[in-house]
This record gives structure tokens, sequence and C-alpha cells, in this order.
């Protein structure tokens, strides 16, 4: 039996893998665009390439899915982020949980993770063909024939497409895998950037640019209300980090514009309710009142927000604490609480994943075959599967890849 893989990335690496090791016998081709494999596995998480999660409860793995979890749960228990932690492992690449629960390799190098694969196929019936561009995909009989621009057609018995979304264009991930689905009789749902950093209208976050918070919600009210918490950072054009990472994602096929802005809220201190933090700032105004105002909100905050702070709210620098009033004090726990920012668009180039994809209705969950065309399976990106940062997206494209390589050697 003959089976064509079209995309070397995370999901399709570890579907011919998955082939090699079920059935070592059967006759692997992995197509790609690009002249290498993975690359961007290589370049994700800064390099170091987030390999998956340390959360190993698989349940609330799944949660950290805004589209594709219910999908996602067959894959995700045969091939869980324990179950990922140990192949890797087990094929030479030790692995590391670090304190906010990712998993890299110890080298902090993506290339390692991307080397295994590149060892393993060498010693099985995987034939790579790089700088094949996929023209065309038809079924005849039982049959696949595959053309390419400027090469030969391949004629094979299975197909699994893991051309990944849209994202990081240069990396290969364009989306030629939805007209690929699409001429078999596949519907593609609505497309949309997802994990990205956020532009504000607002041009203070540029004196605090660099200034981050280990905590802090976020709240969006667009055709519904999003929240999330977690860290973030402000930068010279707007908010970015897990939480806004997040927030891009709940808010992904929200319409946004610097025309139609979006409006969001920070609570820069979650874990405080407005009346404990009317208490912290005013506790420290009465042991020291001839301090300046800032320091008492630097109690809250780092002092370079106290300090903006002080100046977004219109009280004059020099300002002592014995010299705030009741009513700018309240609106000082107001502004922490309650901080208004306009959202004005996606910052342009950061979309790690992309928001939609291959209907999921379409796909047999069990197997990732196709329910239209048998003998068309799909793994990874390209089908409509999402989820936050923190390794979750490559951990769903080693699961349904895995999974994809499984089903589709048998037979």
């Amino acid at each position: 039996m003959r089976v064509a893989i079209i995309g070397g990335g995370a999901a399709g690496m570890m579907c011919a893998a998955a082939i090699n090791e079920q059935n070592p016998d059967l006759d692997v081709f992995l197509i790609d665009k690009n002249d290498s494999l993975g690359k961007k596995v290589i370049i994700s998480g800064g390099g170091r390439c987030n390999v998956t999660t340390g959360i190993q409860d698989v349940r609330i793995v799944l949660s950290k899915y805004p589209r594709g979890s219910k999908f996602l749960s067959s894959a995700m228990f045969s091939f869980s982020p324990l179950a990922v932690y140990e192949w890797f492992e087990a094929h030479g690449v030790p692995l590391k949980c670090e304190d906010d629960m990712r998993v890299f390799p110890v080298s902090n190098q993506g290339q390692d993770v991307v080397s295994i694969f590149e060892k393993l196929f060498a010693n099985h019936n995987t034939e790579i063909l790089f700088n094949y561009q996929v023209k065309s995909i038809k079924k005849v009989g039982k049959e696949f024939i595959i053309s390419f621009k400027d090469k030969s057609s391949l004629a094979v018995d299975k197909v699994i497409l893991t051309t990944g979304g849209q994202a990081y264009r240069q990396t290969g991930s364009t989306g030629d895998g939805y007209s690929l689905a699409e001429s078999l009789g596949h519907h593609i749902t609505e497309l949309a950037p997802s994990l990205s950093s956020l532009n504000c209208k607002e041009v203070w976050p540029e004196e605090v640019a660099g200034v981050s918070l280990t905590k802090a919600t976020f709240e969006a009210k667009g055709k519904k209300i999003y929240k999330f918490t977690g860290p973030f950072v402000f930068t010279h054009w707007g908010v970015s980090g897990p939480a806004v990472f997040a927030l891009s994602s709940l808010i992904a096929f929200e319409k946004f514009s610097e025309a139609e802005p979006l409006q969001i809220y920070l609570d820069l201190v979650p874990d405080l309710s407005k009346n404990e933090v009317l208490l912290k700032i005013k506790n420290f105004m009465e042991s020291d009142p001839k301090k300046l105002f800032k320091y008492a909100l630097h109690q809250i905050t780092p002092l370079a927000l106290a300090t903006l702070a002080v100046e977004q709210l219109g009280i004059l620098r020099e300002k002592k604490n014995n010299e705030i009033s009741k009513k700018e004090l309240q609106q000082a726990v107001e502004w922490f609480k309650k901080l208004p920012l306009i959202i004005t668009g996606r910052r342009a180039g950061d979309e790690f994943v992309t928001a939609g994809g291959v209907d999921l209705a379409e796909v047999n969950s069990s197997t990732m075959e196709s329910k239209i065309c048998p003998g068309l399976y799909f793994a990874g990106e390209i089908l409509n599967i999402d989820g936050y940062t923190g390794g979750f997206n490559l951990q769903a494209s080693w699961a349904t890849g895995h999974l994809a390589g499984v089903k589709s050697s048998v037979g």
C-alpha cells in the first residue's frame, strides 16, 4: 500500500513516523513544497520549540482549545501530552517541563525535534519529496492521483492532508490545503488569525512598553462577553503576551478595525476586590502621608505603571498622599480594576495559528478519515482546531497526526 502525506510540518512528520512504526512495510511519501522539514516547528517557542504541555489531565488539556476540543478527544486520549513526552524522550530528545508547564527540549533547540524525524525516516520506507508543489488531487476509482507543478504525477492508495493553516506564511503555511480539501468535497469554515498581539487606539501604552504583569483579567465586549486571565505585557503598539494571545483566540471571529474598534477592559489586580485595593492604597497613604501618591499606587503595581496612572487620572505628579481627595482615590481604584482600552486591530505577522479550517463534522474523529472521501485523512492545523499558547497547538498536531498515521496504515 502507498500512502502520501502532504505537508512536512508537525502533523505530517508525526503521521509518517506513526506509519513507519505501525506498519514498516508501507511505502510512504512525505511531500513538502519547502526544501526541509518542520520549518514552523523549528521556529516555534522562539526557536526553542514548545513541544507540548506539562499538564497531564487530558480533560484539562482539552479545555485549552476554543475550537475543536470535543473532536480532539479521541486523538488526545490516544496520544496524550504524557505519551508525546515519553515518545520524544524514547527517540533521543530529552525534554524539560518549565514552571509555567510548557515543555521544551533540554537543549532549547527546535532543530533537535525535527532531526529525530529525519533519522527515523532514513531507516524506513519513507521517501521525502522536497520542493514538490501539489497542483491537484483526484480520486480515480480507489486510487488518488496527485499532480505536481513541473513534476511527474504520483498514484497512491491513501492521502493525508497535513498542510497546516495560513499563519507564518514564510514557512510555507499559505493555506494550499484548503483548496485541495475543497476539491475532494470538503467545506472550509470561516478563517481568521489567532494568537496575535493587539493594537490599541491609545498611545499611552508606549510609555510603559515592556512592563509586564503576571496576572490580569481581560474582558472584551463583542457579539458576547469574552474573558481571560493570565500574564501580559504592554508594548509600543498595545498589549501582548499569553493572556492577550488567548483573548485574541476567543475574539478571532469578531470584526474590528480603526473605524470600528473593539472595547476591552483590564483588571490589573484580579486577585483583589475593589475594597481590598482601596484599603491597601489607603493604609500606605496613612502610614506615609508626605510621600508622593504614586508610591501608594506602587503597593499594587510596578512603579512605572503607578506613575502612568497618576498622569492618566489627571492628578498632579507632585501631589502627596495627604493631598489626595476621596474622589481621586476612588478613580485610581477604578483605573486599576477596569482599565479601558480601545482595540483597533491584530498585530500583523504575529498570528501563530489559524482559527477555522476543514469542517470537523465531515471528518471521523476516531480515525481522522474523511466521511466524504474514503482514503482521505486530515491532521493538524488544516482542521478547524486551535488552542491557546503553551504547547497546545503542537500537541494537537502530534495527536491528530499520530492517530491519522496509525489508522491509515491499516488495510
